[in-house]
C-alpha cells in the first residue's frame, strides 16, 4: 500500500471497513474482519488491539462506549470522520490500480 501520513495496513483497512457499519467491541471486529476477508486476515487479539491503538493514536477511531459483561470491561470503537476519509481513499486508490493492471494484463483483441 502507498506510504504516507494515511499508510494504513491491510489488517487496519479490514478495521476500518468493518467499523463503517457502526461501533464494535474486539471480539466483534476481529469476526468481521476474518468474515470480510473469507478468512485470509485473522490478526491475533494481541495484535487486534496493537491496531485499534495506532488507529486510535492517529485519528482514525475512536472509543465510543464502554460496558462490562461478565466482570469485564468491554470497549466499543467507532470509525471518526478521518478514518473514514483515510478507508475510502484506499478503496478508491486500490480500484484504480487494479484496473491498471487489469487493462495491461487482457488479451489484446
Amino acid at each position: 500500500m502507498a506510504r504516507g501520513t494515511s499508510e494504513v495496513s491491510e489488517p487496519m483497512y479490514f478495521v476500518l471497513t468493518i467499523l463503517l457499519d457502526g461501533p464494535l467491541h474486539g471480539h466483534a471486529i476481529l469476526k468481521g474482519i476474518g468474515e470480510l476477508s473469507g478468512g485470509r486476515v485473522q490478526p491475533s487479539v494481541g495484535t487486534l488491539y496493537g491496531i485499534l491503538e495506532r488507529l486510535s493514536e492517529r485519528g482514525m477511531i475512536a472509543v465510543d462506549r464502554e460496558e462490562t459483561v461478565n466482570g469485564r470491561p468491554r470497549r466499543y470503537f467507532r470509525i471518526t470522520d478521518s478514518g473514514h476519509s483515510v478507508v475510502l481513499a484506499e478503496a478508491r486508490r486500490m480500484q484504480e490500480v487494479a484496473a491498471l493492471v487489469i487493462g495491461r494484463a487482457a488479451p489484446s483483441a
